[in-house]
């Protein structure tokens, strides 16, 4: 056995001892191995034979709500463990490296707080009048679909509580943000729209559903962070449980038991 070997076998048994459970095998792949940091982010290494000694892992970072900015900062924090340890492991490093930057990216997204929006926001006062309720996550393949609702009562409600939802970072980096809502003017009409937001038919699918649900001054918007693997026309079904799931959760329809 050579000594790449034994320094992998060695890395990866301290690994598992670190890690437990959250440190993976991909079985499908030889030498591929996996953590999640986070619900949104997975490092997945891949270990050459002449790691650690002349090559470094191979890696790819799966982190639909980071900007291609934060991914690129990783990636130079990442060569630069290496250059500094070459010839040594490097995968704990890298691991609490990932850790450490993901922990202040959501930090930051965090201190993001409504109130702050507000002050920068004109008119200053208009956009505290919302009660913006986040659902719970949807995931399936590494695509992840968020929905958030409000109540609303007229279209430049809608204008302003879509402007104040693309102010959260996360929010503004997904891939689409679909939108749809109902109002009840005061003739008794109901005023109604929807938008793919480059999600073909998305938009109209989220509209039927609020129709079929018979609700009223309602905002949804449904966010997806696409993950690398095409859903087909299961994103549709997911879309729209995320947007049943946070009416639910806002109140605005019933439970189901």
């Amino acid at each position: 056995m050579n000594d790449d070997k034994v320094e992998q076998i060695n890395e990866l048994e301290a690994l598992s001892a670190i890690y437990g459970s959250e440190w993976h095998e991909q079985f499908e792949i030889d030498n591929c191995y996996y953590i999640c940091v986070g619900p949104d982010v997975q490092l997945s290494v891949t270990l050459p034979l002449d790691y650690p000694s002349k090559r470094p892992p191979l890696y790819e970072l799966l982190a639909p709500t980071l900007t291609k900015e934060q991914k690129a900062h990783i990636s130079r924090e990442f060569d630069e463990i290496y250059r500094t340890n070459c010839g040594s492991p490097v995968l704990f490093q890298w691991i609490e490296k990932l850790k450490e930057i993901v922990h202040l990216y959501v930090k930051e997204i965090k201190n993001t707080t409504s109130e702050e929006v507000v002050k920068e926001a004109e008119p200053p006062t208009k956009l505290l009048n919302f009660n913006i309720i986040h659902g719970t996550t949807v995931e399936d393949r590494k695509s992840i679909f968020q929905g958030h609702t409000c109540t609303i009562h007229a279209a430049q409600d809608v204008r302003d509580v879509t402007e104040l939802l693309l102010q959260n970072k996360k929010i503004s980096h997904a891939t689409h943000n679909i939108t749809a809502y109902r109002i009840t003017t005061p003739n008794g009409n109901i005023l109604q729209d929807c938008d793919d937001d480059g999600e073909t038919h998305a938009g109209g699918r989220l509209l039927h559903l609020l129709q079929i649900l018979n609700v009223v001054n309602v905002y949804v918007m449904v966010s997806r962070w696409y993950g690398g693997i095409q859903l087909g026309p299961d994103r549709f079904r997911h879309i729209n449980n995320a947007a049943r799931q946070v009416l639910q959760e806002a109140n605005f329809i019933p439970k189901k038991d």
